[in-house]
């Protein structure tokens, strides 16, 4: 079944709605501070009294535009997640696939939030905390995952909260690699360090003396050699 683009807003209808359709083009691939209120509503086709109507102003805008754009953007996600097998660890390598369907969009323009960020100063400033949230989500979910890949593997807690730090640091830096490079395989190269990364980690929990024995053997004194005892010469 084919999941909804992050990219493709729903069918607008009110003033409010064609205002955030807009707000969301217009910034997505442009960038904020670019973005004036003019080019909104000319392009949303309302009224500029239409948008103070319903916004007290252009930030008020963007965060809304944000939020809306990140329930439909997790709502794609998860869906295209899920549909990659029936294990948490399909479910886990098939993000990055996933993500290469958007890559290979012609609307992709990197990761809004990451975006939206990069442009606002203030980490107290509303379109900022609309992105953080955003990667608290995103962050969660890959939670949920790996709390079942943990109770398909037998691996603890611990070790399925770090890995999710790093899967999300992984898909954020594929998004990154494919918005400067413009390849959509940057994706397929993320998938690749992320199953080395789930082997590495299921082969340790086998073999938890393994790990162990590395760490010392990192971390032990060379033995010095004797002294020589020939003479100079």
């Amino acid at each position: 079944m084919a999941t909804q683009n992050p990219f493709e807003s729903a069918a607008s209808g009110s003033a409010r709605e064609r205002l955030l359709d807009a707000a969301e083009a217009l910034i997505y691939a442009g960038g904020i501070h670019a973005t004036g209120v003019d080019a909104i509503v000319k392009q949303s086709g309302t009224a500029r009294k239409s948008f103070y109507t319903h916004f007290e102003s252009k930030d008020a805008l963007v965060a809304a535009a944000l939020e809306r754009r990140d329930e439909r953007w997790m709502n794609w996600f998860i869906a295209g997640t899920l549909q990659h097998g029936k294990t948490a660890r399909k479910h886990l390598l098939g993000m990055f696939d996933v993500l290469r369907q958007w890559f290979a969009s012609e609307d992709f323009h990197g990761c809004a939030f990451m975006n939206a960020a990069g442009e606002i100063a203030s980490a107290e400033d509303p379109i900022r905390i609309v992105a953080r949230q955003h990667k608290e989500r995103l962050l969660a979910f890959v939670r949920t995952r790996f709390d079942e890949y943990a109770a398909e593997s037998g691996m603890d807690a611990r070790r399925a909260a770090r890995l999710s730090r790093q899967w999300l640091i992984l898909l954020d830096g594929a998004i990154a690699v494919a918005l400067v490079s413009g390849e959509a395989d940057a994706a397929l190269d993320a998938r690749a360090a992320a199953e080395a990364l789930l082997d590495t980690e299921s082969a340790s929990e086998s073999d938890p003396l393994a790990g162990q024995s590395a760490s010392r053997s990192q971390g032990k004194t060379p033995t010095k050699r004797p002294a020589s005892r020939r003479t100079a010469t």
